[in-house]
């Protein structure tokens, strides 16, 4: 088994998303497992959407690192006071 992790190198692709509840409420945030962290928000087991669920993706980005995630991360919620978080959405959706 000696040198197998050399050609067993597993990349992670880490993502930026923004979920929306059904009061319109949003919360962004990044992982490397959207499913499980959709599965970990909607079972109350994330302090800031408990008992605000259930909430349904409304946006995600995917990224090579976790670091750019971050930064998209970081620029999405500075949007989110205005209108730009909106403009951002209206580009992404498909007419």
């Amino acid at each position: 088994m000696a040198g197998w992790t050399s050609w067993a190198r597993i990349e992670l692709m880490y993502c930026t998303y923004i979920l929306i509840n059904e009061k319109g409420g949003t919360y962004i945030g990044q992982t490397n497992d959207l499913v499980l962290r959709l599965l970990r928000h909607n079972g109350g087991k994330v302090f800031s959407t408990k008992n605000k669920g259930p909430w349904k993706i409304l946006y995600s980005r995917k990224f090579k690192s976790r670091k750019d995630a971050i930064v998209n991360e970081k620029y999405l919620k500075k949007q989110k006071g205005g209108n730009g978080l909106k403009k951002i959405l209206e580009y992404q959706t498909p007419r």
